[in-house]
């Protein structure tokens, strides 16, 4: 549970990181993922999904 707890940490400092450094720009990168139709954001959260779990696959063995 400790080391969960530590890669949580470290998902939260790497997702916070650029709303922190350019906040500004973010809001424009919003504004654009609102235009990216549902079926290509599905897709790419399924391809990222898929990718971290091949990097905890290899990770762990």
């Amino acid at each position: 549970m400790k080391y969960f707890l530590c890669v949580l940490g470290m998902v939260f400092i790497i997702e916070g990181l650029p709303y922190f450094a350019f906040p500004e720009k973010i809001k424009i990168y919003l504004g654009k993922v609102i235009q990216i139709p549902d079926a290509s954001l599905r897709v790419a959260g399924l391809l990222a999904m898929i990718a971290g779990l091949v990097l905890l696959y290899f990770g762990r063995n």
